[in-house]
């Protein structure tokens, strides 16, 4: 999934929105896609079939992106922190900093993103229905060639793609959107979350299976494209929903725990001014790591500085440049992209991508002054302490 690399577009109501580079894939697929659909409709027309092409496929990555905002935005309203949006090849995902502290609230949450799309569906339905008939609207929604204008196509094409989102994110299939409302139902029977997440979580890999077995089934009958987009679709689901069995099982022994818990109370940072000659003598050689953090004169966490970004700096120059002046900055997003605050819980680190990335990922506090680190030496030293065995 996408994370704290993908590319910022800009921020809507204080939320960071960005895409992943697989978008643009998916993008170019979607618009090469609908220009053979709209030229079909409107032939003789090919300039036209490409612009309503480009529209429509930048319209239905609005709804995804609505959708996702919808989330995000019950989400805050509910005091969970909001990481950011990004588009990506399966359409759209909202990060948060934590899980939702209640079955209520991961109901809200989890209804509001397929919510907005009903919405959405509904509202392209019933302007295209004032353009034309509701008889006709409903032939042209079903993807049919009638004779209606140019936005009514685009109209009738977002009520159709639309709802067949909202049908597959309503699939009982954590993590869907469907398995997320199953998994806050669940939740609120029983009390016990991972329990929950465990029971939708099953759910989850056997509809990915199921879409795999279809995908094959499609691709023996000869469709190529729409078989191996099904077969991806569905490995995807099967192991984002194993990831999730994983994370509940992680959270069962260490509930309670965290960041604070487990990380070492006495990081080594670099500070800011530091010349890269000293740098590279008093800890890159000293302790042989391949990247140490950042810090200003407050102590607060600026960024990275790997290793390679000294030894590009030829070795009589290294005594003029600071560690601030080729350490790898990137603003607020890259810094959360990196830190965990010290008091979240423990399963926050399985949603950091450091963690996996750089094999440790750094504590701050509230103000974001660095105090911690925690590595995945010292987590797999606390899985087999306390007997957690993941892979069983």
């Amino acid at each position: 999934m996408p994370g704290g690399g993908s590319i910022e577009l800009g921020r809507i109501a204080g939320i960071r929105v960005g895409v992943d580079a697989s978008w643009f894939l998916v993008l170019f697929l979607i618009t090469w896609s609908l220009t053979s659909y709209y030229g079909q409709l409107f032939p003789g027309r090919d300039t036209i079939a490409f612009l309503l092409a480009c529209i429509s496929a930048l319209l239905f990555f609005t709804s995804v992106l609505l959708h996702e905002l919808g989330h995000a935005l019950l989400a805050r309203r509910n005091g969970i922190g909001i990481l950011g949006v990004d588009l990506w090849l399966f359409g759209g995902i909202a990060r948060f900093d934590r899980e939702a502290p209640s079955a209520g609230v991961e109901f809200r949450v989890s209804a509001a993103g397929p919510l907005v799309t009903a919405l959405i569906a509904a509202a392209c339905f019933g302007a295209g229905a004032l353009l034309t008939t509701p008889e006709e609207m409903l032939h042209a929604t079903f993807l049919e060639r009638v004779d209606v204008s140019e936005l009514t196509a685009v109209l009738a094409y977002l009520a159709f793609v639309n709802a067949l989102l909202l049908a597959f994110n309503l699939l009982p299939a954590f993590p869907l959107d469907g398995g997320r409302i199953l998994r806050a139902a669940v939740w609120r029977l029983t009390g016990d979350r991972d329990r929950a997440t465990r029971f939708a979580a099953g759910l989850g890999r056997l509809v990915g299976l199921a879409l795999v077995a279809f995908g094959i089934a499609r691709l023996v009958a000869g469709s190529l494209i729409g078989g191996a987009w099904l077969l991806f679709i569905g490995y995807f689901l099967y192991r984002a929903a194993r990831d999730e069995a994983l994370r509940a099982r992680f959270g069962e022994p260490f509930a309670g725990l965290t960041v604070r818990d487990v990380m070492d109370h006495e990081p080594v940072a670099i500070p800011e001014p530091t010349p890269l000659d000293r740098a590279f003598e008093d800890f890159f050689l000293r302790y042989g790591w391949p990247w140490f953090p950042v810090i200003d004169a407050e102590g607060r966490l600026t960024g990275l500085v790997p290793r390679k970004a000294i030894d590009d700096v030829a070795h009589e120059r290294r005594h003029e440049l600071r560690v601030a002046e080729v350490m790898a900055k990137g603003g607020r997003e890259a810094i959360e992209a990196i830190s965990v605050p010290t008091d979240a819980p423990l399963e926050r680190l399985l949603a950091s991508s450091a963690l996996v990335r750089l094999g440790a990922v750094m504590a701050v506090d509230e103000e974001g002054h660095l105090r911690g680190v925690v590595t995945t030496t010292a987590l797999r030293r606390l899985l087999r302490r306390d007997g957690a065995a993941l892979a069983t």
